[in-house]
């Protein structure tokens, strides 16, 4: 044996540990999930699971509430993150650039304080502020504007908590873009006439046009999934008023015991997520030609 192939045989050792993690914990799963979403697997004890082929998809083609659901997460995530925290972090950031050190401080502190509170905790606190008894009622009582939030507005509520929480991140994202903007081609644009609108449309958002993709993929994703904060606010409710996707699959898997079918959604919803990052990474490429 040479040195070279006793050298390739070496690093391949070397890898050998990461495969075998990365088979176990996320190949396995993910390719068992595939298999299940072809099958009637349910959690009711039962050892028999039959192959039913796409039977579990044409109950979702059927399923107005699986297409409720598909719609709610639409509105979850392009109001929270593509519209919510992808705007506010990009403002927060703009309005803390050039600002004094104790400014800045101060300010990231306090947003990024919102996004290190653990989802569940989060989700309790906005349950408690949005209550029908809960702070914000006590404060809009005084001018007859109380009601119940959580029940009217179930959406907008769990849209607020998740911006609340998870724009820290975008702006994070946006601090590091905008420090790598040179600050002479604004003072060119500046001796050029042109105003601070003009500015950001013409000379900041084009230079930090990736750091805008790759954030809006990042945080899309995260969103698609999110599960604990509409559970603790509102379990999906009232009804199916803010029953997303990822509720709706734990309400079939674990509540229905149809696990079978859980994983047909989740493979579903998997899709989507593959076809928004596509469309990100086809973005970024067009950036670059």
């Amino acid at each position: 044996m040479t040195t070279a192939t006793t050298s390739r045989a070496a690093r391949f050792g070397a890898y050998v540990p990461a495969l075998l993690l990365l088979g176990v914990f996320f190949a396995g799963p993910l390719l068992w999930s595939v298999y299940s979403a072809f099958t009637n697997v349910a959690l009711t004890g039962s050892s028999t699971i039959d192959f039913v082929g796409l039977a579990n998809f044409r109950t979702m083609l059927h399923d107005s509430q699986f297409w409720n659901s598909l719609w709610l997460t639409l509105v979850f995530v392009v109001g929270s993150a593509v519209i919510g925290q992808n705007t506010l972090g990009l403002l927060i950031a703009l309005l803390l650039k050039g600002r004094g050190k104790a400014a800045r401080a101060m300010v990231s502190g306090l947003v990024v304080a919102a996004w290190t509170v653990p989802e569940t905790v989060a989700g309790f606190c906005w349950y408690s502020f949005l209550h029908q008894e809960g702070t914000l009622n006590t404060i809009l009582h005084r001018v007859g504007l109380s009601q119940n939030w959580l029940y009217t507005t179930p959406m907008l509520a769990v849209i607020l908590a998740n911006v609340w929480r998870g724009t820290a991140f975008s702006m994070l994202v946006y601090q590091a873009a905008l420090n790598d903007v040179p600050p002479e081609l604004h003072e060119a644009a500046a001796v050029d006439g042109a105003t601070a609108w003009q500015r950001l449309r013409r000379v900041t958002l084009p230079l930090i046009r990736r750091s805008i993709v790759t954030n809006l993929m990042l945080i899309t994703l995260q969103t698609l999934a999110a599960f604990g904060l509409i559970y603790v606010m509102t379990k999906g409710g009232p009804g199916n008023k803010s029953s997303t996707t990822p509720i709706y699959m734990y309400q079939e898997s674990f509540q229905f015991y149809k696990l079978g079918y859980g994983t047909a959604m989740a493979l579903v919803l998997l899709v989507i997520g593959a076809i928004f990052s596509l469309i990100y990474v086809r973005l970024i490429k067009v950036d670059d030609l």
